[in-house]
């Protein structure tokens, strides 16, 4: 039966077929089951959800859900990392490509029909009402940083209620720290069912996307510049890395989860694990969208939290307890875990 399981049976581990479901499901209740069960659904075993019992060869144990859940958000975890290599790759491509030619007739030096730069606060604005008013079913918005202040909420608030006005959805992703500005739940309150926010310990640079058809992103670090594609190919593809991280986002409504180890918070989760990766503090502040001050703040915590006493110690616990995994990439513990005792001093 080798060679037709992916044939008969396209699908991961995510999304089993029927048969693949019910063998699967028998085998987690029972411990295992007999090789003859799982011969029509040579799938399981394609996606390693089976394996030979080492006791008895007539028979399949199975992966636990939480092995296969782990490798699952691991696959997400590094799909999403090499979108974001890949997309500034794409864009810087595009601007090489552009800028061998002369302008096309009718524009300026510097624009293109698929690719646009946008120089100025007064130019990005003007080309996001422009696409505003163009808009008819859904705009995705990708916001890093902080807390959202009221004067950054209040910027795009007209486009937005001309949106809810004409029955437009839209969905927000916003780093964790978010949820606890009081502008950002006031704007949400405003906009009603109109806007779906979700939060992730950390978010890709700025993006709109209107209809899937044209999005726009920052061309410099302090966003007086920006982009407007309307590429199919890049616009699909940053509707793609849109989906992905939404996938994996929290509802802003619903409680972030429980943290791994008692005593340490689920911020202090995310900075442990990039800690672990060799980021400075400023890099790690940047991405959480905290402030460097806070930052360290939550680092002395830790290290109090974890006994240690430097930060080649504090990186030597964090491995040890298991931090050093991105949240949502680990498998799952019992309620209630504790940090292991401290060594003796």
């Amino acid at each position: 039966m080798a060679g037709h399981g992916a044939e008969e049976h396209p699908h991961g581990a995510d999304r089993l077929c029927e048969a693949g479901d019910r063998v699967y499901s028998r085998a987690v209740r029972r411990g295992r089951v007999p090789r003859l069960d799982a011969e029509p659904v040579p799938c399981l075993l394609d996606l390693a959800l089976l394996h030979p019992d080492p006791d008895d060869m007539d028979w399949l144990v199975p992966t636990s859900p939480q092995e296969v859940m782990t490798r699952l958000l691991h696959g997400l975890y590094d799909e999403v990392s090499a979108s974001r290599q890949r997309m500034g790759s794409a864009v810087a491509a595009f601007e090489w490509y552009a800028g061998l030619g002369g302008p096309a007739p009718g524009t300026a030096a510097g624009e293109g029909v698929a690719i646009r730069v946008l120089d100025g606060a007064s130019r990005i604005q003007a080309a996001l009402d422009e696409a505003t008013e163009a808009c008819t079913t859904e705009v995705l918005t990708v916001q890093p940083g902080g807390i959202r202040r009221e004067h950054e909420l209040s910027e795009g608030l007209h486009r937005a209620l001309a949106l809810r006005g004409r029955g437009v959805r839209m969905r927000d992703l916003y780093n964790h720290v978010a949820r606890h500005g009081q502008g950002l739940l006031n704007y949400l309150e405003l906009m009603g069912d109109a806007v779906e926010a979700r939060t992730l310990d950390e978010v890709i640079d700025r993006l709109i996307l209107f209809d899937r058809t044209v999005a726009f992103i920052p061309a410099n670090a302090d966003r007086t510049m920006a982009l407007e594609l309307r590429h199919p190919a890049l616009v699909g593809y940053l509707g793609t890395v849109f989906e992905r991280l939404w996938r994996l986002a929290a509802p802003l409504t619903a409680p972030l989860p429980d943290p791994r180890i008692e005593g340490v918070s689920h911020r202090e989760q995310s900075i442990a694990a990039l800690l672990a990766e060799g980021h400075q503090d400023a890099v790690i502040a940047e991405r959480l969208g905290i402030s460097v001050r806070t930052c360290r703040a939550h680092i002395a915590r830790l290290s109090e939290t974890l006994g240690a006493a430097s930060r080649t110690q504090l990186g030597v616990r964090i491995a040890q307890v298991g931090l050093d995994v991105p949240l949502g990439a680990d498998v799952a513990q019992p309620s209630g875990s504790r940090i292991p005792e401290r060594p003796m001093r």
